[in-house]
Order: structure tokens, then C-alpha cells, then sequence
């Protein structure tokens, strides 16, 4: 029997119903707005403490405020204040230097340098083609002054920055050797950066070492892969020891070559979804591989070694790595500057993030004689027994 109800009764259940959609949406929605009014209101005292101390400075302060200078530091104290060791504000000409950097490119005189033990500056390595290798500059040389500056008067930091330039502008240094001193001239201009080389071990095993992932990283890769696998490679070293990361869509086609078909690595982002970093086509190379890692081995250079350990079968030697697993994106603002903020955390698809803790190698080796590489000579020794 089928069971009725006054209309009347259905009236008041349909007002009770009601009432308690209400309460219970007022409820929900006086707690979203006082969670915006405690925002707004905290905003706002930052805001007035901003103020107050602008206010001040401009009445106080002794010097002169560069205004655009100052819009840079606020910006960057912002960032900074997130305590975070990757995320940063950079100014428009540091923004367009990390630009030139991304895609291989050097501006300058090809020069790598370190702060020699008398205060003055070190040439520690040059590039092959740079306007200073013609001119005959080797390691070794000491650079005292720069534009007719002595280098301890200007401070190391400071010397180091007047070494950076446009391209096409004139740079004037003095260079000692053997206690002379001999002034040259040259015009700062922009080299490719070589990330990738390689070389024959033995007859059998090739070494291919990556010191980063640049955009022009992948040709550089593939050319170097193509040759020594021509040349009779029946296994693969990779060396990214030192190597401190890069592009990941760069790390991504070197990859690709090296694993089988599928996603080999994703990204996860603030809001709980994933996106895939790293996909490989059906195209693998069959030969052991071993990779060569270190301390300082980091970031997209971990998830190298990560990837061809997780999906390529590689030995990792050498010393447990970095443990950078967060990644950073670049946003360009309006004043022409970008902001890197780290926005998520990858892996591999079959091992956890390592972000903090590093990857620990399979054959633990460490350089304990600076005449001898004992972790190459590991790494060689492994892709040999891997071949038999």
C-alpha cells in the first residue's frame, strides 16, 4: 500500500529542508570570507609596513635611491623571503644572461676563472675558438687588471662582474706571466657552449660525459652517441658527474634514443596533478650502460642517471648524488624581468622522488688520489664485465 503524506506536512519538511541548505551554505561561506579577510587584512599590514619603511628611507636616507634598482631588490626580497634555495627574481639583464645560458650560448671571451691565493684572478680553463685562445692565454695566467682597474683595489666579486659585457664591446685586461705583465684587448662575443663530448675507452667501450642540459645539448648528444656507437661501442659510460642540471625538455630527447617506448618520468604540481616530463618512442639502445655520478651531480642530471637506471637496466658509480627532485619555472614580468619559482616534484615512474636525498650508486667508489680517477676506472671496469 502505497504510503501519503498531508500537504501540509510536505510543506514544512520542504521549509526544514531549506533551512538548513541555508544554514549550512552560511556557515561554510562566512568561513571562506573570514579566511579572506584574514588574508586581505594581513596583505595589508605587509602593504602598510612596505609604506612605512619606504616613507622613511626617503626622508632618512643620505644617498641617492635608484628607482629602478630598488623595484628589483623589493622583488627580490619577496622571493627570498620563501626560504626557498631555487626559487628567485632576476633582473632584466640577469633574466636575458640565464636566456643566452639556456640555449648554449656564451657572451665573452670564453674564460673560466678562480680567485688565485694573491687576490687576483685565476684563468682556470678556456674554450676552444675564443677570442683568448687565439691570443695565445693559458690556464694558469693571472688577470690583474680589468679596464685599467687593479683587480685587489675592485675586489674579486666585482672584477668578476666588469669580465661580463654585450657582444661587440671592447674589453681591455692585463695579464701576467712569469711576473710580466702584458695588456691585451679583445671583443666580447658569443661561443657556442660544448655540453656533450666523448671519447673511445677501448675498444669496446665509449664514454660520452654531459656537464649540462642545454638547448643545443641533444644535437651535441646525438652526434656524439651516433659516432661512438659507429665506431664500435659494444658498451656506454655517461659521465654527469659535476653536472648540475639543465633544461628537462633537453634532458627528455637525450633520453629518448637511450629507453623503450613509454612515459619514463612525471611531474607533480601544487594542486595534486601529474604531468609527464620524459616520454620515449619505441626506438632503445641495446648495450649496458653505466653512469658516472657524484655530490654534485644534480637535478635533470639525477633524473638522467635515475631514467637509464630505472628503465635501461644502468649501473650507477661513484657517489651518492645531490638530491635536487624539485622543478623551477620561469615567468617573464612586464618590467622585463622573470621570476624562477619551483612549482613541482618529478621522478621517475618507477623509483620515489629523491628530492632531498640523493641517489645512491650501485658501486660506491671515491677519488682518494687527484692523479687517478678511481670512479672512471670503475665505471670502465663495470661496462667491461657487462659485455662478457
Amino acid at each position: 500500500m502505497n504510503k501519503k503524506i498531508s500537504l501540509g506536512l510536505a510543506l514544512s519538511l520542504i521549509a526544514i529542508a531549506s533551512a538548513v541548505t541555508f544554514i549550512l551554505t552560511s556557515f561554510f561561506s562566512l568561513q571562506s570570507f573570514n579566511k579572506k579577510v584574514v588574508d586581505v587584512n594581513e596583505k595589508g599590514k605587509k602593504y602598510n609596513s612596505l609604506q612605512t619603511l619606504d616613507s622613511y628611507v626617503r626622508e632618512h636616507y643620505l644617498g641617492d635611491i635608484n628607482e629602478g634598482d630598488l623595484s628589483d631588490g623589493i622583488l627580490k626580497g619577496y622571493i627570498s623571503g620563501l626560504d626557498d634555495q631555487y626559487s628567485k627574481y632576476l633582473t632584466e639583464e640577469e633574466y636575458l644572461e640565464e636566456q643566452s645560458e639556456d640555449e648554449g650560448q656564451l657572451v665573452g671571451l670564453g674564460l673560466t676563472l678562480d680567485e688565485d691565493e694573491s687576490g687576483y684572478i685565476r684563468i682556470a680553463d678556456i674554450m676552444d675558438d675564443s677570442p683568448v685562445e687565439e691570443a695565445g692565454l693559458r690556464k694558469g695566467d693571472i688577470i690583474t687588471l680589468i679596464d685599467g682597474v687593479d683587480v685587489l683595489s675592485a675586489g674579486f666579486d666585482e672584477s668578476i662582474e666588469a669580465m661580463r659585457g654585450t657582444e661587440g664591446s671592447e674589453i681591455n685586461i692585463t695579464v701576467r706571466r712569469g711576473g710580466i705583465d702584458k695588456d691585451y684587448t679583445f671583443t666580447r662575443r658569443s661561443i657556442e657552449v660544448i655540453t656533450v663530448s666523448g671519447e673511445m675507452v677501448n675498444e669496446y667501450v665509449g664514454c660520452i660525459t654531459i656537464t649540462g642540459f642545454k638547448k643545443n645539448t641533444p644535437q651535441q648528444f646525438v652526434e656524439t652517441l651516433e659516432r661512438l656507437t659507429s665506431n664500435g661501442a659494444k658498451a656506454l659510460i655517461f659521465d654527469v658527474r659535476d653536472n648540475g642540471g639543465g633544461i628537462v625538455e633537453s634532458l627528455s630527447e637525450c633520453l629518448d634514443p637511450l629507453l623503450p617506448e613509454g612515459v619514463i618520468a612525471t611531474a607533480e604540481y601544487k594542486d595534486g596533478h601529474s604531468e609527464t616530463l620524459v616520454y620515449s618512442d619505441e626506438a632503445a639502445l641495446d648495450l649496458p650502460m653505466v653512469v658516472l655520478v657524484n655530490g654534485r651531480t644534480a637535478s635533470a642530471a639525477e633524473l638522467f642517471a635515475a631514467s637509464l637506471r630505472d628503465f635501461g637496466g644502468a649501473q650507477l658509480v661513484g657517489e651518492k648524488t645531490f638530491g635536487k627532485g624539485v622543478m623551477q619555472q620561469t615567468t617573464e614580468f612586464d618590467n622585463k624581468g622573470a621570476v624562477v619559482l619551483t612549482v613541482a616534484k618529478y621522478k621517475t615512474e618507477r623509483s620515489e622522488c629523491y628530492d632531498g636525498v640523493g641517489l645512491t650508486p650501485d658501486i660506491s667508489v671515491e677519488n682518494t688520489d687527484e692523479a687517478y680517477d678511481d670512479q672512471y676506472a670503475a665505471a670502465v671496469d663495470a661496462a667491461m664485465a657487462a659485455i662478457q
